[in-house]
């Protein structure tokens, strides 16, 4: 039987109380866990702490990606897996992990299919039906770009993509999809005053107006229903959010 490599499991977290024991459990085959928190005002970090395979770091968060490479700093192992709370690590994915790094692969980092879901009803139309993210990976190959928000990996080696898919269930209330909406609208609005874009009528009506005919009409969201329609509207919010943010930036700091 083949040995299979260390591994370190790692995951930001911000008031995941309902969800960090189950993430733990999922993942309870990685050889240490670390959690790095944004100092949650829930039971997070104590119910993480509880675990005897789980080391807490707190973390003031500035943005995705460097809280994530902060994470990456701390991991002792090589092989790292690296899934958000709101992705479920199934039995098959984790024993396919387990089996693929075993194998020495060539690959430095590990492609995932998720399918996606929204107030616990699977979307397939919308524009989410082909999202595929890194999981796996290699320490010494991978680094989180400097995306203030949308972050990605960037490796510097051969990667391929898993059989096993990821059920992601990132928004299971409606008002849980606005909270992450508003947060991501103000990060993006600050990587666009960083670059010193200015809004126009433009961003404000075209923008939104686009993104809603985008996702529900050429990306069929239609088919979705109810929750299709509530997603493509939402996501058009969220692009007028984020020049709204970006006009109060210039009115605060200028």
């Amino acid at each position: 039987m083949k040995t299979i490599p260390k591994i370190t499991a790692l995951a930001i977290t911000l008031n995941e109380a309902a969800s960090i024991e189950s993430y733990i459990d999922s993942v309870s085959f990685a050889d240490e866990i670390v959690i790095v928190d944004s100092y949650s005002s829930d039971k997070t970090v104590e119910l993480a702490a509880a675990y005897k395979n789980v080391t807490v770091f707190q973390r003031t968060f500035d943005n995705f990606s460097a809280q994530k490479n902060f994470a990456l700093s701390k991991a002792s192992h090589d092989w790292i897996i690296f899934f958000d709370l709101d992705e479920i690590v199934t039995p098959a994915l984790s024993e396919e992990i387990q089996t693929t790094i075993a194998a020495n692969p060539k690959e430095v980092a590990f492609f995932v299919d998720r399918d996606f879901y929204f107030m616990n009803k699977r979307i397939k139309y919308s524009g989410m039906q082909n999202d595929s993210v890194i999981r796996v990976f290699q320490k010494k190959h991978g680094r989180y770009n400097d995306q203030l928000v949308h972050e990605t990996l960037e490796v510097d080696g051969a990667t391929a993509t898993l059989r096993e898919s990821l059920p992601h269930y990132t928004y299971k209330s409606f008002d849980a999809y606005t909270v992450k909406i508003h947060r991501y609208s103000e990060l993006q609005g600050n990587m666009l005053y960083e670059k010193k874009k200015k809004p126009t009528y433009y961003h404000f009506i075209v923008r939104p107006w686009w993104r809603f005919v985008h996702q529900y009409f050429i990306k069929l969201g239609i088919l979705d229903g109810k929750e299709g329609f509530i997603l493509a509207y939402v996501s058009a919010f969220g692009v007028f959010k984020r020049y709204v943010n970006l006009w109060l930036l210039y009115r605060k700091l200028n």
